[in-house]
């Protein structure tokens, strides 16, 4: 009886050393495999940097190149010239944080722009390649925070309407499956100075965005140019021609395509290029708030009931399934759409098997009240639905 027992126990202990052996390898696997993708994912980022996003040289530049993003830096404005990256449809999965370390580009070693001089100067540090951009890897958004991709941004621009664009764009990437982004301020003499540090950091009064869609089988690009001050979002109005931008800076961006093809790209600035609906999404956001009747309330009310049961109502502008392989969440925006929603219906991919119809299809363009417990998510007010009878269709 003792031989079987220890003979058990022994044998007990050899099945857990080979299971732990076992996880302990499989894990490793993952890792590997894991380690694998991002360096191909990382590989493809850059041949796409060097081989389409680099413009033709600037006189003096120094060019840092990045694990996914490359600044060309002006050593005499102390801030880029541009700075070009690659947003893959990966932002999906990304759950990388801001790290705010920012920092020196150790690539640059001379006239390098620091803490000192935005120190309390009054101006943002803005990004030129958003951090989001990269939160699905630590290195890539770690060396966002590098000077060579940061100028002084007016602070109520940077986080408002140029947030804006990035967000956008950011969903472009995803409807496009990637993008490649040239961001800049347009340099030119006598710029005004940041009053401290180095007193040499130039502050730009204008800041473009280049967006261009290199991946087959379609090519279309297009541009936006926004003061430097606090304007509103307004897309629609801030849209140019990558030729126009070249005009202002002096830049010849895109250099490396064949003549035709750039020619045809840089003369686009259709926003319905990249967002079909865009215009029609925007006079149905131009609305006046109505008065739905007792015990309903409009979409701008329903920030007033954060945190209490309500039914909100208003019209669908704005639709999106996301097939992100995690939550797989449905956004129905009322009223406004994204990236300036005031309401959001929410429905996470594991609850539209309650639904008899896809509701980024069905309730697209309709008046609907939505009943439920109010929430927030990012500083929007917003309902998750979990069963079709909380939505009501009031309209068309």
């Amino acid at each position: 009886m003792k031989v079987s027992k220890s003979l058990f126990i022994l044998i007990l202990c050899i099945t857990s050393v080979s299971y732990s052996q076992d996880s302990i390898s499989s894990y490793q696997l993952q890792k590997d495999i894991f380690k694998d993708i991002e360096s191909s994912k990382l590989f493809h980022i850059q041949k796409l940097i060097d081989s389409v996003g680099i413009a033709a040289p600037i006189p003096n530049e120094v060019l840092a190149k990045h694990v996914a993003l490359v600044s060309s830096y002006n050593p005499v404005h102390r801030i880029p010239n541009y700075v070009v990256h690659v947003i893959l449809k990966d932002i999906l999965y990304g759950s990388q944080t801001r790290s705010n370390d920012f920092r020196p580009d150790p690539f640059i070693k001379q006239n390098m722009s620091d803490s000192t001089d935005y120190w309390n100067s009054g101006y943002d540090r803005g990004h030129m390649a958003a951090s989001a951009d990269f939160k699905w890897n630590r290195k890539a958004l770690s060396e966002s925070y590098f000077y060579s991709n940061i100028i002084p941004q007016n602070p109520q621009l940077n986080q408002n309407a140029w947030n804006k664009l990035e967000m956008q764009v950011r969903e472009w990437a995803i409807d496009n499956s990637e993008l490649i982004v040239v961001t800049g301020p347009v340099l030119k003499e006598n710029l005004p100075k940041i009053p401290q540090g180095s007193f040499k950091v130039s502050i730009p009064e204008y800041i473009y965005k280049i967006v261009l869609d290199y991946y087959p089988p379609s090519y279309k690009a297009i541009a936006f140019l926004y003061p430097n001050k606090d304007v509103p979002y307004e897309l629609e109005k801030h849209v140019v021609s990558i030729d126009s931008i070249e005009q202002l800076t002096g830049i010849d961006f895109f250099s490396k395509l064949e003549d035709s093809l750039e020619n045809i790209v840089e003369a686009e600035n259709s926003l319905t290029e990249f967002d079909a609906h865009y215009f029609e999404q925007l006079k149905a956001s131009q609305f006046t708030p109505k008065d739905f009747g007792k015990g309903k309330i409009n979409s701008l009310q329903a920030r007033d009931y954060i945190g209490k049961e309500a039914c909100v109502c208003g019209k669908v502008v704005s639709t999106k399934f996301s097939e992100n392989g995690k939550t797989n969440p449905t956004y129905i925006n009322l009223d406004k759409k994204y990236p300036e929603q005031v309401f959001t219906l929410m429905i996470f991919g594991q609850d539209r098997q309650n639904f008899s119809y896809k509701p980024e299809e069905f309730l697209q363009g309709k008046t609907i009240c939505v009943k439920g417990k109010v929430g927030e998510y990012k500083g929007t007010p917003q309902i998750i639905a979990n069963k079709e009878k909380q939505v009501e269709v009031i309209g068309n």
